[in-house]
């Protein structure tokens, strides 16, 4: 029984991935607005209905790369070692994002990655539904934060700022890398922003 959930599970995986494939190569090679979800499900050889299983609305057939780490935040708060504070944790995730090239820190230079960070940022539709994901995780993340002892309204306070300042380094360092700088020759810039970013935070928020 665990193997058969186990096929089916990657067969649903494989058939999310092939959807958004086909969505991606034709909204690359057209434009997001050009194209419909129809024509994608033809592409992909499922159905609508099929589609729409998978991806609720057409922005999400880009957009669900970023929807699978809307609470990575919250994650590494609740994740962290016992005795490590919430920010030194979010801090620690973040610069080891740079290093990885997590393309959610904006350091990647893929090209794959890079025509996506383009289509996403140059398509209005898309641009609104992030602000929808980011506001979904910092409400995550202020869960957390509440969770790790974080009292109201300092924990949605909180989650603002260090989402706020997450975002502008992601971007910062998406708009150096889309303009041609190598991933690797942004990385110590990238990385010591982070660092003064978070060192900020954490006399303006107040915990370690």
């Amino acid at each position: 029984m665990d193997g058969e959930l186990g096929l089916r599970e990657r067969k649903k995986l494989r058939t999310r991935a092939a959807i958004s494939a086909a969505a991606i190569g034709l909204f690359l090679e057209r434009g997001f607005d050009a194209v419909g979800v129809a024509e994608v499900a033809r592409a992909a050889e499922v159905s609508k209905r099929t589609l729409f299983a998978y991806f609720p609305a057409k922005e999400d057939l880009v957009l669900h790369r970023f929807a699978d780490h809307e609470t990575d935040a919250a994650d590494v708060v609740r994740a962290r070692p016992a005795g490590q504070g919430a920010l030194t944790a979010l801090r620690e995730a973040f610069l080891r994002g740079l290093a990885e090239r997590s393309p959610v820190t904006g350091l990647c230079d893929e090209p794959a990655v890079l025509a996506v960070f383009r289509l996403v940022t140059g398509t209005p539709a898309l641009v609104a539904r992030l602000a929808g994901f980011t506001s979904a995780g910092e409400a995550a993340l202020a869960a957390a934060l509440a969770e790790a002892g974080v009292p109201e309204p300092d924990a949605g306070l909180a989650a603002a700022q260090i989402t706020a300042v997450r975002r502008t380094l992601a971007t910062a360092n998406m708009d150096a890398v889309a303009a041609g700088v190598p991933a690797a020759r942004r990385f110590p810039e990238a990385a010591a922003a982070a660092e003064r970013a978070f060192t900020l935070l954490a006399s303006g928020v107040g915990f370690p």
